[in-house]
């Protein structure tokens, strides 16, 4: 892109935005102006693709809505929307989600969730090796 658009569009860019990925499960939650009042409507689903970059970047959330497969495409730097909530992490495999389309039922939202049992074991883990990395040199001297 250009420098001199980069620089300009720097100051709009949404820096405040929850890092998610393709893959996770979101709430949006998007202001609605009707009339002369302004309420928040969250549309959750999973994020099936993110494209572009800058203040171009969009994000495309799918859920399903009486049956039937609803996709919404939403800018990332957008100021209607108020945040992205991350309710569920993934393991994607594929930079785009579009075989979920196919999918109908269970099969259209299941994809891999992120193993946390493995994860807190692991930090878990670590923890107990910090420790006794820590307490076997202090043993060593005094012996």
């Amino acid at each position: 892109m250009n420098p001199i658009i980069q620089e300009i569009t720097a100051s709009q860019v949404n820096k405040a935005i929850t890092p998610f990925k393709v893959g996770d499960g979101v709430r949006v939650h998007t202001k609605v102006r009707e009339a002369d009042k302004e309420r928040i409507q969250i549309y959750s689903g999973i994020v099936i693709a993110r494209k572009g970059h800058g203040i171009h970047e969009t994000f495309t959330v799918r859920r399903i809505s009486y049956g039937e497969g609803v996709e919404r495409v939403f800018p990332v730097n957008s100021p209607n929307i108020e945040k992205v909530e991350v309710e569920r992490e993934s393991e994607n495999m594929k930079a785009r989600l579009y075989y979920l389309r196919n999918r109908t039922g269970k099969a259209a939202v299941a994809i891999k969730e992120k193993d946390r049992a493995a994860e807190i074991h692991a930090q878990h883990e670590a923890e107990k090796a910090a420790k006794a990395a820590g307490a076997a040199p202090a043993a060593a001297p005094a012996s």
